[in-house]
């Protein structure tokens, strides 16, 4: 029997519900993981709110980090007692042990502790697919940042930094201001008191920017299409204030011929060969001390719907992460 986090239905928080239920032998390819440290990100909020269905009963949860406890046919990747970390799913993350296909998993390298690994294999790797692939940045650009101060926010201003990149974010608070600054963006602004376009156009002498990284959503989306330059590119990757409503293609023409894209990690590394190249960028700058990760809440593997309404109660500050 294993801890593991459900939902029978979707909804809030307190839909999820603990309970003790029987865990599998691993079959061919897979790998039965007990985990040490598990990630909380705003996908799994998602998933247990309906707005990217599963399957029921789910069981959120994306990231983890364990050790290999048992494995099964024809798996060759890794070895009973290896130290591995995932951050690509399938969902089911918030278990004290699941079974897992090999093909996610990534052996982790010495220099990285558990609870960093829970804390940055989501985050991470999607911030080097946003900044090295999706819109790759050069030294001497400067970008637009929502959500500065969050988990991702926090690896991707340092990452940015690191590559010479002037960068404005966007953040809630005056206590978050700070500690997106301590973290490497150049200037904060918080939306919900200043006005974020014209701040961008100012700090552009009103040229704005080439890109904008929004893991926020419907609440900043116009907005951020206005800080654009002409034929900028809005990168869309999150919905932590909701999902951005329909509207016209030719509002992108009218706002300067703009690009839009809607990316999602699991695209980035389908292959075997890219996830691997994407976790080695990652842990490549984390055991560099290029990119430190701020892990600002540990809340039980039980008490997870508590780190539900933390996170959708903008409360938290850099990752969140389950301990089992």
């Amino acid at each position: 029997m294993t801890l593991s986090v459900r939902f029978h239905a979707t909804g809030g928080p307190d839909v999820l519900t603990v309970e003790d239920l029987p865990l599998a032998d691993p079959g061919p390819g897979e790998v039965r993981v007990r985990h040490t440290a598990i990630g909380v990100n705003y996908i799994d909020t998602y998933h247990r709110s309906g707005l990217y269905p599963v399957p029921l009963p789910g069981c959120p949860g994306m990231e983890a980090a364990g050790v290999v406890e048992a494995v099964g046919p024809d798996v060759t990747r890794v070895a009973v007692g290896q130290r591995v970390a995932y951050g690509t799913g399938p969902t089911g993350a918030y278990a004290a042990a699941r079974i897992v296909p090999e093909a996610i998993l990534l052996p982790l390298p010495e220099g990285i502790a558990d609870e960093q690994a829970a804390a940055m294999m989501l985050r991470g790797m999607t911030v080097q697919y946003l900044i090295r692939r999706t819109f790759p940045v050069a030294p001497g650009m400067t970008v637009l940042l929502h959500a500065a101060a969050g988990g991702l926010g926090l690896i991707a201003c340092q990452w940015l930094r690191h590559l010479g990149v002037t960068i404005i974010g966007t953040v809630g608070s005056e206590k978050k201001r700070e500690i997106a600054l301590a973290h490497g963006c150049t200037h904060v602004v918080i939306p919900s008191q200043e006005d974020l376009v014209a701040r961008v156009r100012d700090l552009t002498d009103g040229k704005g920017v080439p890109v904008v990284y929004d893991g926020v959503g419907a609440a900043l989306f116009e907005a951020s299409l206005d800080c654009l330059r002409p034929r900028g590119m809005m990168v869309t990757f999150g919905n932590a204030s909701g999902p951005v409503p329909p509207f016209p293609p030719t509002l992108l023409t009218q706002k300067g011929s703009l690009f839009l894209t809607r990316p999602s990690l699991n695209h980035y590394t389908a292959e075997r060969d890219e996830l691997e190249a994407t976790a080695a960028d990652l842990f490549e700058v984390v055991q560099k001390g290029v990119v430190s990760i701020t892990i600002g809440q540990r809340f039980p593997l039980a008490e997870a719907a508590a780190a539900h309404r933390a996170l959708e109660s903008r409360a938290t500050v850099g990752s969140t992460i389950l301990l089992p």
